[in-house]
């Protein structure tokens, strides 16, 4: 098997998958930047917009103005750092976990309805297989 040639494979199809996913937004969601940040909050625990916005790859001032957009929303909190005062300190509100949530099951759903229309028992169970293989392959990117 070559390895270029499945590398090019999964790429394109974890691609198209997220897109699906992502195409399926309703008005007034958050935009991808938004959900970006918000999910690098709710995983990796507080930061300052400095951090998010290297770990984003964006300039600090984009970061800014969308933790600005999220903050006004409720659904990201800043705090003083309690080590160094002149450092904000972002985090994930409870309500922002909830609109992460909600998004979350919502994507879940519809790739239930989608493997639960379209798949064989055995395609399911190779899907099933491939689950942690791919977690995995993210883990060693």
């Amino acid at each position: 098997m070559d390895v270029d040639d499945l590398a090019s494979a999964l790429q394109d199809s974890v691609s198209l998958l997220a897109r699906r996913l992502r195409q399926a937004a309703t008005p007034g969601e958050l935009t991808l930047p938004e959900r970006s940040a918000l999910s690098r909050l709710d995983r990796g625990g507080p930061s300052t917009s400095a951090e998010l916005a290297r770990a984003e790859q964006i300039t600090p001032q984009a970061m800014a103005t969308t933790l600005g957009g999220l903050e006004q929303r409720g659904l990201v909190e800043r705090r003083n750092d309690p080590h160094d005062g002149r450092r904000i300190i972002m985090s994930a509100s409870e309500s922002g976990r909830e609109v992460l949530r909600r998004k979350r099951a919502a994507h879940a759903r519809q790739l239930a309805a989608a493997l639960g229309s379209g798949f064989s028992e055995e395609e399911l169970a190779a899907l099933a297989f491939a689950v942690p293989l791919i977690e995995r392959l993210a883990e060693g990117i």
